[in-house]
């Protein structure tokens, strides 16, 4: 990092003057923790400062917006090991301004050859174990950062990924929201390899502890020395390998030599006036435009932010929307789900029928074969005529929405010897099941929940953003952008607004709902609010993670508008 600029005292005293210029607020104005983050060349927003600040440090080095991505996305996998990591799964979304289009990546890896149904049979298993060496799928990142790179940077690796690598050998302090998870994850001890990578004296790091990872270090180092392929075909492959046969896990590095991430195109449903976007499943994005086109014809807005009736048809058109996500969203190379029947306005006419207005349903079918068959086919006659998020955008206008995961906090708890990092446990998100599309079957990937968004207007930008936390996701990409596109909030108070979180609905590893679910409100929710919704009969729950968020927007007037929200350590800073 010393042939970069030494710019953390000037971005630490940009980032703290728009904190605290809040003096003259408007009274009735939205909260907001802090007032938006503006910038001329460039700009960054991620969920750890320091993270923060190595995107601009690197776009300032003459990097691109791909290259800061991906050299704070490596610094979180160091500073917030909690959610992301090389041994993770990476997707984004980049607005290139040289062609005026949007690329997708779907940088996930799929299940091992020796992970099958029968090997879970065998051993008596009905469902994949949350955590442990038979969660474990391919780690996608890498490879990631490969094509990203390839197609849009402008640095060499090796200086991408040196800020990262000299934290991890030199120390960072720990802050305190990911300290918390920290300790959370600590429990992962009895799995090989991380107390050695993740605790010090057998205990998670404080807040304000130095953490060193100098394995990491020389992980990263390889990576940016040898290319990224290094990961997948040389010796840290072999070494992941040895690893994993030596500790009853069934990835080997033939798997990782397998793998090799894709370019994919992302898909949109208008909203007043604006294009959301998404990247197709394996993920989870087309629920968030599923929720949207559910919502479009309803007048939320004369309901009033937050009230009982606005927030009661959030809940019951996101039950209806993951019902089908559930049913329908896999791997499209071994399920083909009919992604536009399930994004069409016709169809989301037919399932806003389900809608109770004025009462919580307890049950709610998928859409079925024949319906979605029907649509589908008209819609191909029109044709013919525990997560980490960070986004950066810089002077050439490009802009990137990169969102990267372990999954369940560290992930599966197995670290390879001497590596740094844990390998994820996404597999634990396949259905046994073999009659379910997200079914597992080796080289199939998993279905998944990370999502980053993005949104056009008249084919221009306008803003990238992303909403952290499993199935919460989703729903946070649903309520913020509802916050700004209806309610007409800026991008920091749409993310700090209270928010809702609903779980319980079925889920694409077979379990299904048949209560209604659980529906938790921030605090900033009324008592009274909270009696409606009750009377409504909704189950109300004291505890719910509402995410992490971070966005950046593309002011018309040339300039770039950073938000970050206050539920985690990050910051937005622009230059």
């Amino acid at each position: 990092m010393s042939t970069l600029p030494l710019i953390a005292f000037f971005t630490v005293a940009l980032f703290a003057s728009a904190c605290f210029a809040m003096t003259d607020r408007p009274v009735g104005a939205p909260f907001a923790t802090r007032s938006e983050v503006l910038g001329v060349h460039g700009m960054a927003a991620t969920s750890q400062p320091l993270a923060t600040q190595v995107a601009i440090d690197i776009l300032k080095a003459g990097g691109s917006a791909v290259d800061a991505a991906v050299a704070a996305n490596a610094t979180l996998g160091l500073m917030e090991p909690t959610g992301s990591g090389v041994g993770g799964d990476l997707f984004a979304i980049v607005w290139d301004p040289a062609t005026k289009r949007l690329h997708g990546l779907n940088a996930s890896g799929p299940a091992p050859r020796l992970m099958t149904r029968d090997s879970f049979a065998n051993r008596g298993l009905s469902r994949i174990p949350d955590f442990g060496p038979l969660s474990i799928s391919v780690p996608g990142c890498v490879d990631g950062w490969r094509l990203l790179s390839e197609r849009f940077g402008r640095l060499p690796l090796n200086a991408v990924l040196a800020p990262a690598a000299r934290y991890a050998r030199e120390g960072f302090p720990v802050s305190e929201v990911i300290a918390h998870h920290w300790a959370a994850g600590a429990k992962l001890r009895e799995y090989p390899g991380f107390a050695d990578t993740f605790l010090i004296n057998d205990k998670a790091p404080a807040k304000g502890d130095i953490f060193r990872n100098p394995a990491l270090a020389a992980t990263l180092e390889s990576i940016g020395r040898d290319g990224p392929r290094a990961f997948y075909d040389g010796e840290i492959a072999q070494r992941i390998g040895a690893f994993c046969e030596a500790h009853d896990c069934p990835l080997r590095a033939a798997d990782l030599a397998a793998y090799h991430a894709e370019w994919v195109e992302p898909v949109s449903v208008s909203f007043h006036r604006y294009d959301v976007w998404e990247l197709p499943p394996n993920g989870q994005g087309l629920a968030v435009l599923q929720i949207l086109n559910l919502l479009e014809p309803i007048d939320v807005k004369a309901m009033g932010h937050n009230s009982a009736a606005y927030l009661h048809h959030l809940v019951e058109a996101k039950k209806i929307a993951f019902e089908d996500r559930a049913r329908w969203y896999a791997d499209p190379a071994f399920a083909e789900a009919p992604i536009a029947a399930l994004m069409s306005k016709s169809y989301a006419a037919e399932r806003r029928k389900l809608l109770n207005p004025a009462k919580a349903s307890k049950r709610i079918p998928a859409g079925d074969v024949e319906t979605l068959q029907r649509i589908a086919s008209a819609e191909a006659r029109l044709r013919e005529g525990d997560t980490i998020y960070l986004t950066v955008a810089d002077e050439t206008g490009m802009m990137v929405s990169l969102i990267q995961s372990n999954y369940r906090g560290f992930g599966s708890g197995l670290c390879p010897t001497g590596l740094g990092f844990c390998l994820q446990d996404r597999a634990s998100l396949f259905s046994l099941d073999p009659a379910h599309p997200n079914t597992l079957e080796p080289g199939k990937r998993p279905f998944h929940t990370i999502i980053p968004g993005f949104v056009t207007r008249g084919g221009d930008p306008v803003l990238s953003f992303g909403v952290m936390g499993g199935d919460m996701q989703p729903q946070g990409h649903v309520q913020v952008l509802l916050n700004m596109l209806v309610f007409g909030m800026n991008p920091q108070e749409a993310g700090d607004a209270p928010r809702l979180y609903h779980t319980g609905s079925s889920e694409p590893t077979g379990e299904t709902m048949t209560d209604g679910g659980r529906l938790a409100l921030e605090s900033g929710i009324g008592a009274d609010v909270r009696q409606q919704l009750a009377s409504m009969g909704h189950t109300l729950v004291d505890d719910g993670y509402f995410g992490g968020y971070q966005a950046i927007m593309r002011d018309p007037r040339g300039f770039w508008i950073g938000a970050s929200e206050s539920r985690k350590d990050g910051c937005a800073i622009g230059y």
